[in-house]
């Protein structure tokens, strides 16, 4: 299977099962989320696996991954490396402020029928890549096809890591589809305390919206400790650490404002993982 396939078969898993019940979950884990100075790097694995943070499943792949510097341009990924479990790579923090780290996924997926056999279209948004045959789209759909069904996906899976003193630029958002846009600054979370982040929908608040928060660490635990919170009105979501550690944040949603040709609806995921530290 080809790669780039393989991983939007997993997002379109994800963003059709609830999160609290989905045996694979995507993931970015950082070797830290707070430096000091501009002379750090940070070590990030990403994978999928069915215990959070452990390597048991399959890696993700980095063809998608891109950094974000603290001022918004561009940044580098160094090192990169996938092996059977998992991808590794490092990032090299050397501006001060917050830094952005992760994949924003966008296609078009679903199937039709001709004569009673079935024919899946679906690829993401770009450029094609090298070797790998290019896949149906809408267009390729014919006049007389029945059971026709198409649904825009989109996800974004990110990590944030500040080299000294905490900045917001890599929390502008574009307007369009599920977005992040925290109150409380994703680096600064306390065992403790209560943080504030706000989801957005096309730029506007998403009241109503179910995310799951997962401690890591279920590989040694009973219970998986997920929570399943509801943001506001204003698209506010509160949540409180009850210990420290590494959380696993998931936000699904699923409406009808597709805008692509014949599709009928449109799923959007947001994946991020979260450092709470000691007080």
């Amino acid at each position: 299977m080809k790669p780039f396939v393989a991983r939007l078969m997993a997002a379109a898993a994800l963003l059709s099962i609830p999160a609290a019940l989905s045996a694979h979950r995507m993931w970015l884990l950082p070797s830290a989320t707070v430096f000091s100075g501009t002379d750090g790097w940070v070590t990030v694995d990403a994978a999928v696996s069915n215990d959070l943070f452990f390597f048991d499943h399959q890696p993700l792949r980095l063809d998608g991954m891109k950094v974000w510097q603290p001022d918004g341009s561009e940044g580098a990924l160094q090192n990169g490396a996938t092996g059977r479990y998992r991808s590794v790579f490092d990032v090299k923090l050397d501006k001060p402020g917050t830094w952005k780290i992760g994949t924003q996924m966008s296609a078009v997926m679903g199937s039709f029928k001709v004569g009673g056999v079935e024919t899946r279209i679906g690829g993401r948004r770009g450029p094609p890549q090298p070797g790998a045959p290019a896949p149906l789209t809408v267009a390729d759909i014919p006049a007389n096809a029945t059971d026709v069904k198409v649904t825009e996906v989109s996800g974004r899976n990110e990590i944030f890591v500040t080299a000294g003193a905490p900045t917001t630029t890599v929390f502008k958002t574009t307007g369009k589809g599920l977005e992040f846009a925290p109150i409380t600054h994703p680096d600064e979370l306390v065992a403790g305390e209560t943080a504030r982040f706000r989801f957005l929908v096309d730029g506007k608040p998403a009241a109503g919206l179910k995310v799951t928060v997962i401690p890591g660490g279920k590989r040694y635990r009973n219970d998986e400790g997920a929570r399943e919170l509801t943001t506001g009105a204003d698209g506010v979501l509160n949540v409180d650490w009850p210990t420290a550690g590494m959380y696993w944040l998931n936000a699904t949603l699923t409406d009808g404002k597709a805008t692509t040709p014949r599709a009928t609806e449109r799923r959007m995921s947001y994946v991020t993982t979260l450092e709470v530290l000691t007080p």
